[in-house]
């Protein structure tokens, strides 16, 4: 089960990050209609089925609150994975039904050419893999090349 509890989480962790990025402090609070495109979405109600629900004052997961202040950082992402495990690892229902809204994020986001984002960076340069193929980012280059 640790297996495949490990790759429900590498999958959902996209998700979760994009929407993170998208909403910060405010991931649990916000309405889920209020999602701007259908991965923050999947990846707002995916967080907010894990950690519940909160409202503008409560206290968010530590794990969230650190990655708010820097989504980019590698290890507060993985962070993030090994909560969302530990919390997966003891609730099978939950696993369940996360494995399940994934299925149908995938299915969403495919239909309507959204693909999940992951991005890599080395110095300024960064690289999408999206659900059409990869784009190279260089925000240094020059545009005439």
């Amino acid at each position: 089960m640790s297996g495949d509890l490990g790759t429900l989480v590498n999958e959902l962790s996209p998700y979760a990050v994009t929407a993170i990025g998208a909403y910060g402090a405010a991931v649990l609070s916000k309405a889920q209609e209020e999602a701007a495109d259908a991965t923050v979405g999947w990846g707002q109600k995916m967080l907010q089925k894990i950690f519940g629900v909160k409202t503008a004052g409560d206290e968010l997961p530590v794990s969230i609150a650190r990655l708010v202040a820097a989504t980019e950082d590698a290890d507060l992402r993985a962070a993030l994975r090994v909560e969302i495990r530990h919390v997966l690892a003891e609730n099978a229902t939950l696993a369940a039904d996360l494995a399940e809204m994934l299925e149908h994020a995938h299915r969403e986001c495919e239909s309507k050419g959204q693909g999940v984002v992951t991005a890599f960076a080395f110095d300024n340069a960064r690289q999408y893999n999206l659900g059409q193929g990869t784009m190279n980012i260089s925000p240094d280059a020059p545009h005439d090349r």
